[in-house]
């Protein structure tokens, strides 16, 4: 009797492990309502690891997450190296029908030209959120950060290798993916500036947190964040620099060596359904690339250009690119900025 009840226990015990589905996901990417109706409706449990930086997400993963983890959240300029580390399962399109709801201009990225491995999730960009002034008006330009005849007060740099040094590239009018040593060493030399100034690193969440406690004027962050932001604090205002600045695209993929492959594709589509889709966005306050999505995007989200971004604003981002073997270069000067 023992035996028949030591193995009927042990078979609940696989049969809820199977059916786990481990999430590796920026922090505050996605919202816990959906989750708890994935769970639901798939008879599942979801667990959620959180990352706040690329870097981060990517040395987890090769130390061994890849077979822990069953989705993962990459961004752009990462899905060409996970690839080439075969760190990535190919999807299998049949078992993603809501696709076809995504925009076109979204699908098929020049990092996954066949959606071979991910799918659209949000996008965005890179700016900086910054606390009003009484009767004065914030010129929207990177010298908030790197100028300090322009610096509003204590700020924050996002602690993030591509987003910091791209942002200081582009202040001199240069490519976010430049690999040109001269250029880079004028951006290491002007992040190094700004970090003597500065009160600290954070990621995105941080930062915003910072400007709306009041404990830094401002924070270089993502655009979802600075929109959570301003509908906390109506005194603070997200600005993309005239300069230029970063469009980036999240994607979900499936690591190679997940444990719950058929759970994880059923996750994809369920994030690729339209209200779905509409649910994530209106929590995260990213952009949506999910076109059938968007008559169930909140109005006053809708028309917020720190959100959708007007014409000739899209005109001046510029995605970032898998940099091969000149990451180094980045790497180098990274670790000049954090180490000095």
């Amino acid at each position: 009797m023992k035996k028949i009840l030591l193995l009927f226990l042990l078979a609940v015990s696989l049969n809820a492990a199977d059916s786990t589905l481990r999430l590796f996901i920026w922090s505050e990417y996605i919202d816990p309502a959906v989750v708890a109706d994935f769970e639901k409706a798939n008879h599942c449990k979801v667990t959620i690891d959180l990352y706040e930086d690329a870097e981060s997400m990517m040395a987890k993963v090769q130390a061994g997450g890849g077979g822990t983890f069953d989705v993962v959240v990459p961004p752009d300029h990462m899905v060409v190296p996970m690839t080439k580390l075969n760190l990535l399962a190919p999807l299998r399109k049949e078992a993603l029908p809501n696709l076809k709801n995504i925009d076109a201009k979204f699908l098929k990225p020049p990092f996954d030209s066949e959606n071979k491995y991910t799918v659209p999730y949000q996008w965005g960009t890179v700016g900086i959120y910054v606390r009003k002034q009484k009767g004065k008006t914030i010129e929207p330009t990177w010298g908030l950060i790197f100028d300090p005849k322009l610096q509003p007060g204590p700020f924050m740099l996002i602690d993030s290798m591509r987003d910091t040094i791209g942002a200081a590239l582009k202040y001199r009018g240069y490519s976010f993916n430049s690999i040109k040593p001269a250029e880079l060493k004028e951006a290491r030399d002007l992040a190094l500036a700004a970090k003597k100034r500065a009160i600290g690193f954070e990621g995105s969440v941080g930062n915003k947190n910072k400007v709306v406690s009041k404990a830094a004027r401002a924070a270089i962050v993502y655009s979802g964040e600075a929109a959570r932001g301003m509908s906390e604090d109506a005194e603070t205002v997200y600005l993309i620099p005239k300069e230029g600045s970063q469009i980036w695209l999240d994607s979900l993929a499936i690591l190679a060596h997940a444990p719950h492959q058929e759970l994880a594709e059923k996750f994809l589509n369920f994030c690729l359904d339209e209200k779905i889709a509409a649910r994530i966005s209106n929590f995260t306050q990213f952009s949506t690339p999910n076109e059938k999505a968007r008559p169930f995007i909140q109005p006053e989200l809708a028309k917020n250009p720190a959100i959708y971004p007007p014409p000739e604003v899209m005109a001046k981002l510029e995605f970032l690119t898998d940099l091969g073997s000149n990451l180094r270069l980045y790497d180098e000067v990274w670790t000049q900025i954090k180490a000095r």
